[in-house]
């Protein structure tokens, strides 16, 4: 009689031993996307001229080859190899968006080229034209002289989810068409040098050579421009980063239109709202954009934003963390009013803003605060004085009290509060002088976060404090 155990035993194993066949046939399959696309993809080799800045920088001379010095020359140099390994080369990635020849890949991949070559999959060569590039948001635009090229198609980034496969088409280190895949890690990163792209984060293998190159979605579409790797070596570690195709796609249309790329400009300075500083101004989490300075004569100060109100919404689309504000006002048309939604006083309202150019000499909307050192009110921990002169010059403010003692074991040495620093405002409320700051201190309540405003030679910060019983 045959047992249960028997029975159970070789179906558990037959099962056992198909799991593998059925996770490898549920991977995704690449072929149809790669060959629909990859006559698209091509690679750009690009050259520059030395630049003289010294004696010792110069091209092999002409001299004569009849005399001894020529003869000299000829025996130990080879002329041309000389002069040819004296112009760099850069090598990168870009695919075609119009049949009629208009490139994309990145401002890094042709920067400062005198000479740029597109080899495209068939090996022909074309000598393109740069129309533009825009180094904010590291995007070029060049043109061929070609007539029904192949292009692909563009899809929409904002549709990607966090874990969906992308693909990658590119040229790593000189190797055409190389094809890499991976999936999709975080959306809308900001980088430390780049504060108006909200990055697609992907572990796609990116490697020199790839930067211009396509992402792609499953349904064949251009999603993002390879860009930038995170690396320790200068190889792949499994950190890439790409451009949303629709910021790119704007800012070539800008380039062939106007040849130069217009952002929109706010006019604040802002920071993280940490949760601390979350339950100071009585919000549930930690989220949006704290405005640590609003600029003089901009849209901000026009349309009447104020310090210490934190932004959490701009034309609808919600502000998770503060990096993603800039991206949000640098796609704004220009010289149209802006929706922004902002907690002040611990009710959120809606103000309009009138956006308008970003100047030139503004590099950044984004302000990151200095980091707190470790540096009397005895329920805050330090004690204030009077503002000095020596204060108003060093921090440029005119009013205000000055941190002349931290209190190591304190609430004010937890906060970050250092001495020097110049507190202008407490709970919202502003200080000006230490009559304002010893009767806002003294209706606050034990145990309970409180945001303070601090002023330091290298800009404004907001810490929260939690006084304690004095």
């Amino acid at each position: 009689m045959t047992s249960l155990k028997q029975v159970l035993y070789p179906l558990l194993l037959a099962t056992l031993m198909a799991l593998p066949f059925s996770a490898g046939a549920a991977l995704p399959d690449f072929t149809e996307i790669v060959d629909d696309a990859k006559d698209s993809v091509v690679n750009i080799s690009t050259k520059s001229k030395p630049k003289r800045s010294s004696a010792r920088d110069f091209e092999m001379p002409e001299i004569p080859e009849d005399t001894p010095f020529g003869e000299l020359f000829e025996k130990f140099f080879d002329r041309d190899e000389f002069n040819r390994r004296r112009d760099s080369q850069s090598l990168g990635s870009g695919f075609i968006i119009s049949r009629d020849g208009y490139i994309l890949t990145n401002h890094h991949v042709i920067d400062g080229a005198d000479e740029v070559i597109v080899r495209m999959a068939d090996r022909n060569e074309y000598t393109a034209r740069i129309i533009g590039s825009d180094e904010a948001s590291d995007v070029a635009v060049l043109k061929v002289d070609g007539v029904d090229l192949p292009t692909l198609k563009i899809g929409d980034s904002d549709d990607l989810k966090v874990g969906e496969w992308v693909l990658a088409i590119g040229s790593p280190f000189g190797f055409d068409a190389t094809v890499t895949a991976g999936i999709v890690s975080a959306k809308g990163r900001s980088l430390p040098s780049d504060n108006y792209v909200p990055f697609i984060q992907t572990d796609v293998a990116i490697n020199p050579g790839n930067s211009g190159g396509p992402l792609f979605n499953m349904d064949g579409e251009v999603v993002g421009i390879n860009s930038q790797i995170y690396s320790r070596s200068g190889g792949f570690m499994g950190l890439s980063f790409a451009i949303p195709i629709e910021m790119a796609v704007d800012v070539a249309n800008q380039i062939k239109e106007t040849g130069k790329v217009s952002r929109g400009w706010l006019g604040v300075l802002i920071q993280e709202v940490t949760r601390e500083l979350a339950e100071s101004f009585g919000m549930d989490s930690p989220h949006g954009a704290l405005v640590a300075r609003v600029l003089e004569n901009s849209p901000a100060a026009e349309a009447g934003l104020k310090v210490g109100d934190v932004i959490v919404e701009f034309n609808g689309k919600k502000v998770i963390r503060s990096s993603a504000l800039p991206p949000m006002v640098g796609r704004a048309k220009v010289g149209t009013e802006s929706r922004v939604t902002v907690i002040r006083d611990r009710n959120a309202r809606s103000i309009d803003v009138l956006i308008a150019q970003l100047p030139t000499t503004i590099t950044q909307a984004a302000y990151t605060p200095p980091e707190a050192e470790a540096g009397v009110n005895s329920a805050l921990g330090m004690k204030v004085e009077t503002l000095s002169q020596e204060a108003r010059k060093r921090i440029k403010v005119e009013a205000g009290v000055e941190v002349t003692e931290v209190d190591d074991t304190g609430p004010a040495s937890d906060a970050g509060i250092q001495e020097g620093d110049v507190i202008t405002m407490i709970d919202n409320r502003e200080v000006g002088s230490l009559d304002d700051f010893e009767s806002i201190t003294g209706d606050l309540e034990s145990g309970k976060s409180v945001a303070l405003l601090v002023q330091r030679r290298n800009g404004p910060v907001f810490l929260a404090i939690r006084p304690q019983d004095s």
